[in-house]
């Protein structure tokens, strides 16, 4: 099938349309972005849409029906259009672009190695001040896992203080044998850094380099009869030998990879990121995508690439991929611009580094089947509440608010969000209430709903949430009432919303729906009331850890500006004659 003829307006803009590398913008209507795009050439690249008898995919001839508006932005090198679009769909997440759910920041060990005694840290943002970052460590379990070892074997400050060798006394660590104490001036700089270069070879996978030069420390300070010494040596020799042989399962060779592994079912797809650093798998990231809209295995693959590593994720010397990709140089050009050296992507065809495709996938298709069970169950729940209120369709975002205070204290509400089957914490949001005076949750409930659903959250282009299909508030009629008030009260009474609540000494859960005066009581076992019940606490929980900080900050007395200098007081037994202390 062929697209739809552009319209007057789309055929001026192609027209005009300029021959440079940049990127394109594809708005409805309401001036929505529906997709973003880069290309070497604008107009070729953008006119290829309109093209007459072109046959495209669906995904392509839904988008260009809805299109009303084309917006381009020219750059000075295809490079610098791939930046720029991969800026954009973070920023706008266009519906019609394969976008990632998670842009968190993943966690790094820092070892800063041009400082006179360095010390590891963890930390989530990478930058090219010359130390070295490991990682990244995906589940954070392996991160301290990794800490636990390194610890454990390499005698390493981990201290804060500074390190200057005039400290009266080494802490716990030094009689524990953990660190040599160079605070104290025992250990010098050169023996220090002996040891960080270790702990680097650890972290790098250069296994063979990390035992030979503990053999030979060993055996040089054996030679100049340094006993003490060379038994430390040896029993971190031998600590190291058995750390490797448990550490190095999957080893492959001191390199540093990540693995890209594709699963698809229908229109569901998963992608498994595999990370290998220094030859050690020291973790996964999972991806999932219930409909990619006709997406191609190339266009999740580049799009996973350009958005996984548009942040502070420093991207490996090698990245595996399933298939060759269009724009593969280009993609490797700017990973290398990310990282400062050069960067690889490889279709393995053979070898070990296929086999490592081949986990990637098979992790894909295990973990795409759990998402593909989990989403008929979520979809059973919201099918469950569509029929349970007589809703027109099976809600797909609901919201669901808390208040919190301690006897009309520190009075904070909570908004958190279910959408498509997962709790979407990008949308959660928390509030302090303003204009209520003690503990009155109804009229902090109407102060809440109605700055949220009549507040920048509604109106503004950059902070403006959609309206959800159910809105669920935790409490009775009292709360219920307030917030039906609040959303009559900005137009919006058309919007579903319940109350959720326990009976006192009951613990079945009842429903409280506007207009009706008893309320429904929820069977303990049905699927809508798994899912309410998981809405409503997970509202619960972020109203009261943000009430819970408000209070703590409350309590915390700040240091005057100076302290009156005080004498010190003697110890005891040093009084005068009359038993007063000088």
């Amino acid at each position: 099938m062929s697209v739809t003829p552009p319209t007057a307006t789309i055929e001026s803009k192609l027209a005009h349309l300029p021959s440079q590398p940049g990127v394109y913008l594809m708005k409805d209507r309401n001036g929505d972005i529906l997709y973003i795009g880069k290309a070497r050439v604008l107009a070729d690249r953008v006119r290829s849409y309109f093209q007459k008898g072109r046959d495209t995919s669906p995904k392509t001839r839904a988008m260009i029906a809805l299109v009303h508006d084309i917006e381009t932005m020219i750059a000075r090198s295809e490079l610098e259009a791939l930046l720029l679009e991969s800026n954009l769909v973070k920023r706008h997440r266009p519906r019609f672009n394969v976008v990632l759910r998670d842009d968190k920041h993943y966690p790094y060990l820092r070892l800063p190695v041009k400082d006179d005694f360095p010390r590891l840290s963890i930390v989530r943002r990478v930058h090219h001040d010359g130390a070295l970052y490991f990682g990244p460590y995906v589940p954070s379990g392996a991160l301290r896992d990794t800490l636990k070892v390194i610890k454990k074997v390499f005698p390493l400050a981990t201290c804060t203080i500074e390190i200057d060798g005039t400290a009266d006394r080494a802490c716990l660590e030094f009689e524990i044998k953990r660190c040599l104490a160079p605070c104290t001036g025992n250990q010098s700089r050169e023996d220090y850094h002996r040891i960080v270069n270790q702990v680097r070879c650890f972290l790098e996978g250069r296994d063979r380099e990390l035992l030979e030069g503990l053999r030979g420390e060993m055996q040089a300070a054996a030679d100049r009869e340094a006993f003490e010494e060379a038994a430390r040596l040896r029993d971190r020799l031998a600590n190291v030998s058995r750390t490797l042989e448990k550490q190095r399962v999957a080893q492959i060779g001191p390199v540093d990879q990540d693995v890209l592994g594709l699963a698809r079912r229908g229109q569901a797809a998963d992608v498994q990121l595999l990370f290998v650093r220094g030859g050690l798998l020291i973790g996964r990231k999972d991806f999932f995508w219930a409909d990619t809209q006709d997406a191609s295995d190339e266009e999740v693959i580049r799009s996973t690439i350009e958005q996984f590593y548009h942040g502070d994720t420093m991207p490996p010397k090698e990245l595996l991929v399933p298939e060759a990709l269009s724009d593969q140089a280009l993609l490797q050009r700017w990973l290398m611009h990310k990282r400062g050296r050069r960067v690889r992507i490889l279709v393995p065809e053979r070898g070990t580094k296929f086999g490592l495709l081949q986990l990637a996938r098979e992790n894909a298709e295990a973990s795409l089947a759990d998402h593909v069970r989990t989403r008929a169950v979520e979809y059973r729940e919201a099918r469950d509440v569509q029929g349970l209120f007589g809703l027109p369709k099976a809600p797909e975002r609901v919201e669901g608010f808390d208040i919190s205070n301690t006897m009309g204290t520190h009075s904070v509400a909570s908004m958190v969000v279910w959408e498509d089957g997962v709790m979407k914490k990008a949308d959660y949001r928390r509030f302090r209430v303003r204009t209520v005076e003690g503990a009155n949750d109804f009229a902090s409930m109407h102060e809440v709903v109605t700055r949220r659903y009549g507040g920048t959250l509604a109106s503004s282009r950059k902070k403006a949430l959609p309206l959800p299909d159910l809105i669920l508030i935790d409490g009775g009629p009292g709360q219920l009432g307030a917030a039906v008030d609040a959303l009559r009260e900005l137009g919006l009474g058309h919007l579903a919303v319940i109350g959720l609540a326990k009976a006192k000494g009951d613990k079945a859960e009842r429903v409280y729906i506007p207009g009706r005066r008893t309320p429904h009581i929820l069977s303990p076992t049905s699927h809508a009331t798994r899912l309410l019940q998981r809405i409503r606490d997970e509202a619960h929980r972020f109203a009261i850890t943000y009430h819970r900080k408000l209070r703590g900050q409350a309590f915390i007395v700040p240091a005057p500006a100076a302290r009156r200098a005080r004498t010190p007081r003697p110890a005891i037994g040093t009084g005068d004659k009359t038993g007063n202390y000088v």
